[in-house]
């Protein structure tokens, strides 16, 4: 099979009643036809090999969730084409269900009462998979994590990063083809992220399972995705590799500044004027040119684009209006450039 998953012009349609206020407008709702159409996603088309791992990232509300509940079979979409591993996933639940795995954020599938390995042992049962397939996934998840001190351990009693490690290797446990992980490393410590973006990078390379992961954490994206797929209110503004997106931002610099000495005793209130002060002074040096300001820890971020102002005009500019303690240089990051072209998305449709 070439492709894993395919979509072709993909929509999803919601209709949402126009409510009305108060008791009186409670009652003219229970009888009313004033609908408004939503448009959750909006000729979205990608095709996805296997043993891909892809990043579908976008802002809260972008349609990412409404996609990934058409590819898992939960939603039918309004028009459009789909296939997964050669299914129309709406009409073939089941069968679908049998061929992927689903981590969706803090909610646990696994049983809270029952130690894991009993939870396994269920999964097992459920998804039809022979002894010998059970005992090889058993050896080689417990050759990449130490997961047998877990196995007698109840649910409701594993810290939050153990759930997580937990629900991950269950979502692989029937070695389906294809597993879709929303926000799998929410809340957890550097730590637990780190072992668990090695956990799925193994188990990906181990399987070649298609991994569709969904996240607000760039790390992540850095650190498993090789292809990301960039949705916003519907719509799809960038499918490719990162290396293209970056090297397509490559005149974006990012020049850090700290201008108080100890900025980490300062409140937010203070800070957010100083961010304030410091566009205000970019706006009236350069005014052809676009900045994006932002916080990172004890210091302020500003992204140049270096094909209409060299960053160190910029930083000679400024170290002639405020006091600079510090100063750093980095190349833009994933999550700049994403931010980034957010950004140029909005400003597009205000234009429009």
């Amino acid at each position: 099979m070439e492709y894993v998953i395919e979509l072709k012009n993909i929509d999803k349609e919601f209709k949402v009643l126009n409510r009305h206020e108060g008791l009186k407008g409670s009652f003219q709702d229970l009888f009313s036809r004033d609908y408004k159409v939503i448009k959750a996603v909006n000729n979205v088309s990608m095709k996805i090999k296997p043993g891909e791992i892809v990043g579908y990232l976008g802002p809260n509300g972008a349609g990412k969730s409404t996609t990934i509940k058409i590819m898992t079979g939960v939603l039918q979409p309004t028009r459009g084409e789909i296939l997964v591993n050669g299914q129309i996933p709406y009409k073939n639940r089941t069968s679908n269900a049998q061929n992927i795995g689903v981590v969706f954020g803090q909610r646990s599938q696994l049983w809270w009462s029952l130690p894991l390995i009993e939870s396994f042992k269920l999964l097992k049962d459920i998804y039809g998979i022979s002894d010998k397939d059970y005992k090889e996934m058993l050896a080689l998840y417990e050759s990449l994590v130490d997961i047998k001190e877990l196995y007698s351990k109840p649910i409701r009693q594993m810290s939050l990063g153990q759930r997580t490690l937990s629900d991950i290797l269950a979502a692989f446990l029937h070695n389906p083809p294809i597993v879709f992980l929303d926000e799998p490393t929410i809340g957890l410590d550097v730590s637990m992220k780190a072992k668990i973006r090695n956990l799925i990078k193994a188990l990906n390379k181990e399987k070649n399972t298609t991994v569709i992961l969904t996240t607000h954490d760039m790390g992540d994206v850095d650190a498993l995705c090789e292809r990301i797929v960039i949705i916003d209110k519907g719509t799809m503004l960038y499918d490719n590799d990162i290396n293209h997106l970056k090297s397509f931002f490559g005149a974006y610099r990012t020049l850090k500044i700290k201008i108080d000495k100890h900025a980490e005793e300062l409140s937010q209130d203070i800070r957010d004027k100083e961010k304030e002060q410091i566009e205000n002074l970019l706006k009236e040096g350069f005014e052809a040119a676009d900045f994006t300001v932002g916080q990172d820890e004890d210091f302020y971020s500003i992204l140049i684009d270096e094909s209409q102002v060299h960053l160190m005009k910029v930083l000679q500019y400024l170290q002639e209006k405020i006091k600079i303690y510090d100063v750093l240089l980095e190349e833009i990051s994933t999550e700049s450039v994403i931010r980034k072209i957010y950004e140029d998305a909005e400003n597009l449709k205000k234009k429009e």
